[in-house]
């Protein structure tokens, strides 16, 4: 979730005017073109200069704080169960329902990033955070299961902005592997943003500006996870004051099933081998069980819409501010922005 670098674009065709009197922006604008250009990113820097856009300092670190809550779907369940005398392996449960699950998490990132060319960018992504994810059954039973986690983010991206008459347009897309604390392996998500902005520079500042976007972004993760959580962790504890009732209502459905169907066979052997042995540890309040469990999620809807803004006080400092507002995932990012002119070009 990583929102485009604007500057290049904001002075593209509003380099000249018809007054007789130049403003300081187009003193300034005009000024470019006679700039050089003794950086070694980005590459053809010079050019752009040439051609009077003002291109951002090439290097930078931008430090993010993210919150998202949204809807998950989830299929393909595997249970198996870990004490000290039972060693129950993941057994496949196709005759569980789910009804709405949901994550809601929130992060710190440092993103460190350069301009290799003036309408490319890349950067890298490094950070922590904290996940809560609810999950509820409908059917057999009705539970909850709430899991709270630890999460680092490790990740890379890439960037592309252009201008288009008065508009900017940026496509954003990075990689990253989000690993949980109760989770065997990392889990791979892409997120990808499109964004269409305008930026309206100061009158008397032409290096300080406010720029509004809308657009969309799609995420989409890996869907298969695995991990292994102690009951005590998984159940809150409303699930627990209420372990009575789930108990009766686990034997009224299981004593219901007809050992004759063939459906009912099948879910009564699966019962006997993993459901049951949870169950009688619920009954029997045993926290220290491990649940280990195999899923395969993926987020409610893939696409979302974003509306954003972002105030440059000069082209060292930019701050940015983002919510995805339409959808079902819900999202807001703030962000400082610093940047410097980086490298100089070894001209000896």
């Amino acid at each position: 979730m990583i929102i485009a670098t604007t500057t290049l674009w904001q002075s593209a065709g509003a380099q000249y005017s018809s007054k007789k009197v130049k403003s300081k922006y187009q003193i300034y604008t005009d000024s470019l073109k006679n700039v050089k250009y003794d950086r070694v990113f980005p590459f053809l820097g010079q050019g752009a200069y040439k051609r009077g856009f003002d291109i951002p300092y090439p290097m930078g670190g931008m430090v993010n704080f993210i919150w998202v809550d949204q809807g998950l779907t989830i299929d393909n369940l595997r249970l198996g169960l870990q004490t000290d005398n039972v060693d129950i392996p993941l057994t496949e449960v196709d005759f569980i329902e789910f009804g709405e699950n949901k994550n809601t998490s929130f992060s710190t990132s440092f993103r460190p990033d350069i301009w290799l060319l003036p309408f490319l960018n890349v950067y890298g992504l490094f950070g922590v955070g904290q996940s809560r994810t609810e999950v509820n059954l409908v059917a057999p039973i009705e539970m909850t299961s709430v899991v709270e986690q630890g999460v680092r983010t490790t990740g890379v991206g890439i960037l592309g902005a252009g201008g288009v008459g008065p508009v900017w347009i940026s496509v954003d897309a990075n990689f990253t592997w989000n690993k949980p604390e109760l989770v065997e392996e990392a889990t791979k998500v892409n997120v990808m943003g499109i964004r269409i902005g305008h930026s309206f520079v100061f009158k008397h500042r032409p290096d300080r500006n406010i720029a509004i976007w809308a657009g969309g972004m799609r995420l989409h993760m890996s869907s298969e996870t695995i991990g292994a959580i102690a009951l005590i962790d998984a159940l809150p504890p409303e699930t627990w004051d209420r372990a009575d009732q789930i108990v009766s209502d686990y034997w009224e459905w299981y004593g219901g099933l007809n050992p004759n169907n063939p459906v009912d066979a099948k879910r009564i052997e699966i019962a006997d081998n993993v459901l049951t042995p949870i169950v009688e540890k619920i009954d029997e309040a045993d926290g220290d069980a491990i649940v280990s469990y195999g899923i395969d999620k993926q987020t409610k809807q893939l696409w979302n819409g974003i509306v954003g803004i972002q105030f440059q006080l000069n082209k060292h400092w930019q701050l940015r501010s983002e919510a995805g507002i339409i959808g079902d995932r819900r999202s807001y990012m703030v962000s400082l922005n610093y940047r410097m002119l980086g490298f100089k070009k070894n001209t000896g």
